[in-house]
């Protein structure tokens, strides 16, 4: 620090920060009277998540699922010609475990699980997946491919290297190819709500939480031209749960591009489920050593070393997801009944 001049020392931006809950997991994770950091600076978030999360706890809690996990990097190559980029392609396709072979120098959690394409003209688009352990990946990821790319030039010497990456990711950016294919984890929060405890906790039914539901989330998000995305909000809480736990803050942007689902159960009851396929989280890596951030983690029991690559990194997202997932439900249940939104800012903002 010494050796620095004022404006290149680094200094911390203080952003309010509470423990909401207690949520209750059941599925891949289980645990009861879990306390949820948030950093934001919209504070209503804090006792609108802590509505869903005690809806939910009352209801049996909240089922979570990761579907699927990965993390990708697009490198971007340039051939002669299409023909000969697709001979090439097919080439690189069979040479997975020489592949393999090549990102273990790279990193010891590094594992190459899938790669996708895109020809245009004689660009070659090759999108690479990797699982990364515990780590979110981006520099994981990154870092293989910088090692594959001289491999994979020398081996085919009629390709030339274009970028590292080619936007075919998709880091930070809107896209459907995310969705589609994977980026970060994957993961479903669902939970089935009595109709008593939507009138006692959400102060709205099933069916008019169904109703806005499609309204809002599914057609709105149509004339909107949203893309991939139809829910209230999500990127309000990844947004204060990432800075919590030291997260890359602007994968909100693919990470935010989550589905709502709601029914009414034959039973008369609620289910609503929030889907999450671009969560991009990690347990180690960048601004995991800021001592809040490890307090954080610890907290959500997302900070086990004795469990096996990639467990707390999944533990972490099935937390993410679930705070998402209340958020949504106690915002579209305030939306159900005219000025209970603008109401509960005044009186929790004002007030401070």
């Amino acid at each position: 620090m010494e050796n620095q001049t004022p404006s290149q020392q680094t200094l911390f931006a203080s952003i309010p920060m509470q423990s909401v809950g207690p949520f209750k997991l059941i599925g891949d994770v289980t645990v009861d009277d879990l306390m949820v950091p948030m950093a934001t600076y919209e504070t209503p978030l804090w006792p609108s998540v802590a509505r869903g999360a005690r809806v939910a706890a009352h209801s049996g809690g909240i089922r979570v699922t990761v579907i699927d996990e990965r993390m990708t990097r697009s490198i971007l190559l340039q051939a002669p010609n299409a023909g000969t980029a697709l001979q090439r392609l097919r080439q690189i396709e069979n040479d997975k475990d020489a592949m393999q072979e090549v990102i273990s120098q790279s990193s010891r959690f590094a594992k190459l699980d899938a790669m996708h394409h895109q020809v245009v003209g004689n660009l070659i688009y090759l999108r690479l997946e990797f699982l990364t352990g515990d780590a979110s990946g981006h520099n994981m990821a990154t870092n293989a491919a910088d090692h594959l790319i001289p491999w994979i030039l020398q081996k085919y010497s009629d390709l030339e290297y274009v970028s590292i990456s080619a936007n075919y990711c998709t880091d930070k950016k809107v896209s459907a190819v995310n969705g589609i294919l994977g980026r970060g984890k994957y993961v479903v929060c669902e939970c089935t709500i009595p109709r008593k405890y939507c009138k006692r906790f959400l102060k709205t039914t099933p069916e008019a939480l169904v109703d806005l539901h499609i309204k809002k989330d599914l057609i709105g998000s149509i004339v909107s031209g949203g893309l991939r995305t139809a829910n209230a909000h999500v990127a309000n809480m990844l947004l204060g749960f990432y800075l919590a736990t030291g997260q890359d803050a602007a994968n909100i942007v693919e990470g935010s591009q989550a589905i709502n689902h709601a029914e009414v159960t034959p039973d008369g009851d609620l289910y609503f489920s929030t889907t999450l396929p671009n969560l991009i989280v990690g347990t180690v890596g960048n601004g995991k050593g800021l001592d809040f951030v490890l307090e954080n983690l610890e907290q959500l029991g997302c900070a086990d070393r004795d469990k096996e690559p990639g467990a707390n990194a999944r533990r972490l997202a099935c937390i993410a997801g679930a705070t998402a997932f209340c958020g949504e439900l106690s915002l579209l249940a305030a939306q159900t009944n005219p000025g209970e939104l603008m109401a509960a800012h005044l009186k929790l903002e004002r007030s401070r």
